[in-house]
């Protein structure tokens, strides 16, 4: 290092008013190393009084070169060296700004477009959360680790559903068929880019004064026969099936020349998933708030008891097929038009069908297998979308990532106020093999248990 200097004089008299020295240390640049300079400065009031004050500082020195364009090569000064350092760091950080204004753009997009899709649903007053974060761990961490449970192996079937016409999918509901005009529409409840659902009032056949309120799932104008045949097929679905968690179709207008409707009971609590959103606004002043929600755990637990004892997976628990009925019971409904109704929790993943992905289980996404135990697995997403009031589960991760991000053993974590006691029994649902999955008889009993021990604590 380069002999240091100082703007003072070695001697003279202490100023009366405040000023400012400096000292540069200047490194000579041949060499690298490190050095400690003492600055000393010797105060003498008079011969009694002599103070010394010391500041050390540490210098580090590094060996600096440039290749000039003539093959000289010249030591580059300190400021030289200052200037590029400066400049570096205003790169590094001006492409920092860019990747965070851009990831920052992608999830207000990303949170525009379920804002729109609550949105459209807003004619009963029901508005999704501003905001949400989810956190995911790994299925082997101590908070989100599963008891191992040995269950009796469980039948893998492939979700075979044929492609059929419009003239066949109206001959499947012609014996519920009726007659457009004892339809009378009211207010449209929810829609969607083809579809839309009415509040709507049927009038009886045999006493027209007698009227009876219903949904009414219908498509717009332009809406595609391929669009018009997959909303009668799959509203075809629970035919058949008796269950007071079930709500199956009762009757459909397939009339020439226009646009078929499908009627259901009305329920005056309406779809859960919007329902549950609206609970999210007035979460605080409701202290039951988990007491319910355990209750609606356990009536889509019963109902897909039922739907695994007539041996027909759903794949999907998706509180978007839900709705509530005048005395707070869950009814699961088709998929008919949810779809399009809720967009951002069906995605496609290359295969030109749209899947619930986020609630379904690797094996379902690896190989397309769907069984009770897939449809445990759905349950599980379900229990945790209802703890976190209509939350989207890995509402973060690519749905082309799902299975890679589930097979590496990541779930969901544990939602803030759920009791430790449920969340292990969504963790059971997660289990990567299907043999280690709970059955749904298991899980109506101990959700029913849950909630009784619940209720007798509030």
């Amino acid at each position: 290092m380069n002999q240091p200097r100082s703007n003072i004089s070695s001697q003279g008299e202490m100023p009366s008013d405040p000023s400012v020295f400096r000292v540069d240390l200047f490194c000579s640049g041949k060499v690298d190393g490190e050095a400690v300079v003492t600055v000393q400065l010797n105060l003498t009031i008079h011969a009694n009084n002599y103070t010394v004050l010391n500041f050390k500082r540490r210098k580090m020195c590094y060996k600096r070169e440039v290749i000039r364009l003539d093959g000289v090569t010249t030591p580059t000064s300190s400021t030289q060296v200052f200037y590029i350092s400066v400049s570096v760091c205003c790169i590094v950080i001006f492409l920092v700004a860019i990747i965070l204004a851009i990831l920052h753009l992608h999830s207000m997009k990303r949170v525009e477009m379920e804002d729109s899709v609550s949105d459209s649903g807003s004619s009963q007053g029901l508005s999704q959360p501003s905001t949400q974060t989810t956190q995911y761990l790994r299925a082997d961490t101590p908070n989100n680790a599963a008891p191992v449970t040995s269950y009796p192996s469980l039948r893998i079937e492939k979700n075979d559903l044929r492609s059929v016409t419009l003239m066949e999918a109206k001959a499947k509901v012609k014996d519920i068929a009726i007659s457009r005009e004892r339809v009378t529409l009211r207010d449209v409840l929810h829609e969607g880019t083809f579809g839309r659902i009415f509040h709507g009032v049927l009038l009886d056949e045999k006493d027209p004064t007698k009227e009876k309120q219903v949904f009414v799932k219908t498509v717009k104008d332009h809406a595609s026969e391929v669009q018009v045949t997959m909303m009668l097929t799959e509203s075809c679905k629970l035919r058949g099936l008796h269950h007071r968690n079930l709500l199956p179709i009762s009757h459909v207008c397939t009339e020439d020349g226009e646009k078929p409707m499908v009627l259901l009971p009305f329920m005056a609590w309406g779809n859960l998933k919007l329902f549950l959103r609206q609970c999210k606004l007035a979460e605080a002043n409701n202290p039951n708030i988990n007491n319910m929600i355990v209750h609606f755990g356990v009536d889509v637990a019963c109902c897909f008891r039922t739907l695994d004892q007539e041996a027909k997976p759903v794949c999907s628990c998706a509180s978007s097929s839900g709705s509530i009925d005048d005395n707070m019971q869950v009814k699961i409904t088709d998929n008919a038009l949810a779809r399009d109704l809720f967009p951002m929790d069906y995605h496609c993943l290359g295969d030109n069908e749209n899947r619930p992905v986020r609630w379904m289980a690797l094996e379902s996404l690896l190989n397309n297998d769907f069984s009770s135990a897939s449809d445990v697995w759905a349950f599980g997403v379900n229990l945790w979308e209802l703890m976190t009031l209509g939350q989207t589960p890995y509402v973060d991760i690519d749905p082309f990532e799902m299975s890679a991000y589930l097979k590496d053993g990541y779930r969901i974590a544990q939602p803030i106020n759920c009791p430790d006691e449920l969340f292990a029994v969504m963790a059971c649902c997660w289990a990567l093999d299907p043999e280690e999955r709970p059955k749904f008889q298991q899980l109506v009993q101990c959700l029913t248990e849950f909630h009784a021990a619940l209720g007798a604590y509030v």
